[in-house]
């Protein structure tokens, strides 16, 4: 046992770890003693925990004080409240609004990343408050993998994006060739929500590396390290559906489908399989065609194509390619090739999205159980997409489609976020600044000066991670994870739990939201459930005190090797998929009925890419999560900033690119289009394919105008969904031009927080 293992444990979306704690002030961090890689990104909680930027009071915006109702959101300064005058008007105005508009003019935004604990969620609390109240209109779907989230149900009848995976060690027994579209990248191994208590790269490459041939299908060829010895396949952004449907298309040139799979597994595969050939439409999907579309060889295609059939193959696609437009399109392709060679449902083989996206993708199935605070239904029943907020803010009453229905944006005049910063993860950003000016009030929770808290009328100071108990951990990861409080809130900040559960007793549903508990209370609620879940199973489970003294319960290893659809492989009739035909569809009726969808997989033209290149906007612009923290969080911490230059992030681009710029290494950039602008520094990469840049997401956006005057590429993206099936984010699917910056970078403003005056008297 190690000498920190006595040490006090909590635990965060990039890692558990120990703490070192001194008269009341957290010293220092140690790695959890039971993850063979624990990420850097814990060590910057002993300065984030008191930084310049936390909120450290209730305050309201200036302007909405007197009356303004939108326009100076972004740019005002505040007021500085006491707690009970902050929750009296944010109460009374939640109150207005629903008396004067109804329910449904309140809206509930989160994304959940705020805390790897369950009881302090807090999306499920904003839920949970709202549905207490009456109702408002809800997010469904993710910025992650929305667009898959709606859509691949209808074509597998199954959860098969964030649920479990064919495990690691399934691949290493029996798969001969890892098609790795978007590769396995190693940041993003670091992050999973619900905590992490063991860090997994190294053993899952360890099962598709070495005796697996493993192709990495990307635009960069760091999207998995080199030292793995995998070849890798650059390809055009965008493309990879027509990539794929080459390779199915050599397949059945070579009279190599697995018919017999196909005619038992499969719904009508026919209309695909015709129009591959190019008997629907005259054009077959020829290496040739996927040639001229994709940048890569015919040769190359057709090799690879051919090596396909009597092996097994894994077909893997990164959730980074659906952010696209028509981003349902390569995994419905996928799950075609997989089909066509008979590949679904065995061992090592078949199609999996999400492998190099989370860690413990490919873990074995711990189902380990994690409890939050129960659901409260929305009266409502109002929702939208959750990368349409844009959209319904700035276009209520406007008719939309998605998931096969026509819907209405209703009319928003209340916004409450808690738990998430749409202005690191949304589109288009100076767009989302004019919408987040159309509310007559915005509410937000938040523990930092976030670029959302700026937009907000009023704030409430929210704790961090490390300054309440709870109970953490994810359903693929085998440790369950004691969440212990370490230090006091800083300064005013109160649970989101506290903050909310005070709204509903001004709102007079205060016992709705509570039912006469604390959030303590709830915790052994929570864990009341787990030991019932647990020893259901035969597992022995210590009582509360003794888990949290541990910090951790450990999971049982799985007797079983798990195989993503093994019982509909060996019964499509006793486990048939909960689709129209209980069958994998590779045609669906329902997606035909939608504009310019056939019904299957088709290579549609996502518009920004490559083949519309211009001389205003010639590069195709990525913008892969950050390497040193989670989406926008610890953005001005030291070891996020280390990895910066200038305190500007780093732009990777093709030499030959570079050159035609006269742009050098370390050279300050612009990078804008039509949508913004922002600024880089370049970092020259022959790695990343020429006509292709790349600049991660997440630096705190600080507009000027149009242009952002730090790096966040999301002032560049185009605020449109995939397409009307999904209506997920489409950030990757971007042209840019850059630039050398002459002169001196504009500095930033975000790092220091709004100005804040007291209250006159």
């Amino acid at each position: 046992m190690s000498a920190s293992s006595s040490l006090p444990l909590n635990a965060s979306h990039w890692g558990a770890f120990r703490a070192e704690v001194d008269g009341g002030r957290l010293r220092r961090i140690l790695p959890f003693e039971h993850d063979p890689r624990p990420s850097r990104m814990t060590e910057v909680w002993p300065e984030m925990l008191d930084h310049p930027l936390r909120v450290a009071q209730p305050v309201a915006r200036k302007g909405w004080l007197r009356g303004d109702k939108g326009a100076a959101r972004g740019e005002d300064s505040y007021v500085a409240l006491d707690w009970d005058e902050a929750l009296d008007l944010a109460a009374a105005e939640i109150g207005r609004i629903r008396e004067s508009h109804g329910n449904a003019a309140l809206f509930g935004g989160s994304y959940g990343w705020s805390s790897a604990g369950r009881i302090h969620h807090a999306r499920t609390l904003v839920r949970r408050f709202f549905g207490a109240i009456g109702g408002h209109v809800d997010q469904e779907t993710n910025y992650s993998y929305g667009a898959a989230m709606a859509f691949v149900p209808r074509i597998v009848g199954r959860d098969m994006i964030g649920a479990s995976l064919t495990s690691a060690a399934s691949i290493r027994e029996h798969c001969d060739i890892f098609l790795a579209f978007g590769g396995l990248p190693l940041k993003n191994w670091e992050i999973q929500s619900g905590g992490v208590g063991e860090h997994r790269y190294d053993s899952f490459m360890a099962g598709v590396t070495g005796r697996v041939r493993t192709v990495n299908i990307s635009p960069c060829r760091e999207d998995i390290e080199e030292k793995f010895g995998v070849d890798w396949l650059p390809v055009r952004p965008n493309t990879d559906a027509a990539l794929i449907m080459a390779l199915t298309q050599v397949v059945l040139a070579a009279g190599k489908a697995d018919t017999a799979f196909l005619a038992t597994h499969v719904n009508d595969a026919q209309p695909y399989l015709d129009y591959l050939t190019g008997k629907s439409d005259g054009t077959p999907k020829t290496p040739e065609w996927a040639a001229a579309i994709t940048g890569i060889p015919a040769g190359t295609i057709r090799d690879l194509g051919r090596a396909l059939p009597g092996k097994r193959v894994m077909v893997s696609l990164n959730w980074s390619l659906q952010r696209a437009r028509h981003g349902e399109q390569p995994y419905w392709a996928a799950i075609a090739l997989a089909c066509v060679l008979g590949q679904v449902g065995l061992p090592g083989g078949g199609f999996a999205f999400g492998y190099g996206s989370s860690n413990a993708m490919g873990n074995p199935e711990y189902r380990t159980p994690l409890y939050g605070l129960p659901s409260i239904p929305n009266a409502t029943g109002l929702s939208i997409p959750c990368a349409r907020v844009a959209d319904m803010l700035l276009t209520p009453g406007a008719e939309y489609r998605y998931d096969g229905e026509t819907r209405v944006y209703p009319e928003v005049k209340l916004v409450y976020w808690a738990g998430g910063n749409p202005f690191h993860h949304h589109q288009d950003l100076n767009r989302l600044r004019e919408a987040f000016r159309r509310p007559e009030t915005v509410i937000v929770n938040e523990g930092y000066w976030t670029a959302t808290a700026r937009h907000a009328d009023i704030v409430f100071p929210a704790t961090v991670t490390l300054e309440r108990d709870d109970i953490g951990g994810a359903s693929r990861d085998r440790y369950l994870l004691a969440m212990q409080k370490l230090v006091a809130p800083h300064a005013g900040a109160r649970d989101d739990y506290d903050i909310f559960a005070a709204l509903a007793e001004r709102l007079g549903n205060g016992a709705t939201f509570t039912e006469g508990r604390g959030s303590q209370e709830w915790l052994g609620w929570a864990w009341d459930k787990i030991s019932a879940t647990l020893a259901a199973r035969g597992v022995n489970v210590p009582s509360y005190e003794e888990f949290r003294a541990q910090g951790y319960l450990a999971m049982p290893e799985p007797q079983e090797t798990y195989v993503m659809l093994s019982d509909f492989r060996a019964d499509p009739v006793a486990h048939p998929l909960s689709t129209p035909s209980g069958r994998i569809e590779l045609f669906s009726a329902r997606a035909a009925a939608e504009p310019g969808q056939p019904g299957h997989p088709v290579w549609l033209d996502p518009e920004e890419w490559l083949g519309r290149a211009t001389d205003q906007a010639p590069l195709h612009l990525l913008t892969p999560q950050p390497k040193r923290r989670l989406h926008g969080q610890m953005d001005f911490s030291s070891y996020s900033r280390a990895g910066k230059i200038q305190d500007r992030e780093l732009l990777q681009i093709n030499p030959a690119d570079a050159a035609a710029r006269g742009i050098r290494d370390g050279d300050a950039l612009r990078v804008f289009n039509d949508r913004g602008a922002c600024f880089a520094v370049a970092r020259i990469d022959p790695g990343v394919m020429a006509g292709v840049v790349l600049l991660p997401t997440g630096a705190t956006y600080d507009p000027d105008g149009m242009t952002d005057r730090s790096s966040n590429p999301n002032v560049l993206t185009r605020d449109i969904g995939t397409s009307e099936l999904g209506q997920g984010c489409a950030a990757q699917s971007c042209l840019v031009q850059v630039a050398r910056h002459v002169g001196p970078l504009p500095p930033l403003r975000v790092t220091a927080p709004p100005l804040i005056q007291e209250k006159e008297a």
